[in-house]
C-alpha cells in the first residue's frame, strides 16, 4: 500500500528537524531537544489540520500559511540547514520534497 503523503510529509519533517537538532543542539541520534520537539510537534498538527489534506502543495507556495510568523523562520531555518543533508542521509525524502517544492508532483 502507498503512504499517504501527509505521512511522508510528517516523515521528511521529522528527518530534516533531527539533522538540525543533532548539528546544532548535540543531541544524540533520533532524539530531540524540548525546542526542536515542539517545533516537531507543532509541525505535525499543523499538516494534521491542512486544509488541503492529501491534496497539499509545498508549504512555501502555500496561499495559506498555517505557521505563526515565529515558528515558519525557524522551519525555514531547519529547511535550509537541513535540505542539503537529507540527499546524503534520506535520498528518497530529500527527491520526493525538491520534486514537490518544484511543483512537479
Amino acid at each position: 500500500m502507498a503512504e499517504k503523503k501527509l505521512e511522508k510529509e510528517q516523515k521528511t519533517i521529522a528527518a530534516m528537524i533531527r539533522i538540525f537538532c543533532r548539528a546544532n543542539h548535540g543531541t544524540a541520534r533520533k532524539t530531540l531537544c524540548p525546542e526542536c520537539n515542539y517545533l516537531l510537534d507543532y509541525a505535525k498538527e499543523r499538516l494534521d489540520k491542512c486544509p488541503f489534506g492529501e491534496n497539499k502543495g509545498a508549504c512555501s507556495k502555500c496561499r495559506i500559511h498555517c505557521y505563526k510568523p515565529g515558528m515558519r523562520e525557524q522551519v525555514t531555518e531547519v529547511m535550509r540547514y537541513s535540505g542539503p543533508r537529507m540527499l546524503k542521509k534520506h535520498p528518497l525524502l530529500a527527491i520526493d520534497h525538491l520534486l514537490k517544492a518544484k511543483g512537479l508532483r
